[in-house]
């Protein structure tokens, strides 16, 4: 869920330009986001959400806004 939040709120819901930070990063150039884990895995996993995105189509940062919503109705 993770990549899939930075997706939406940090790169306007684009795989391209967070891997595309990611590789910046990796090779030193200026990036925007710091994240916890290794970047090659981060990678991978932009990877296969893109592909799951594409095989359902659909934008797993549209399921963001319902689990908050699901999460605030819980109270």
């Amino acid at each position: 869920m993770h990549l899939v939040a930075l997706k939406e709120f940090l790169y306007d819901g684009s795989w391209d330009e967070i891997a595309a930070d990611l590789r910046a990063r990796k090779t030193g150039r200026p990036h925007v986001f710091k994240l916890e884990t290794r970047i090659e895995e981060d990678l991978d996993r932009i990877e296969k959400l893109l592909t799951y995105e594409r095989q359902e189509g659909i934008n797993l940062g549209d399921y963001l806004y319902l689990y908050k919503e699901a999460k605030s109705g819980q109270s």
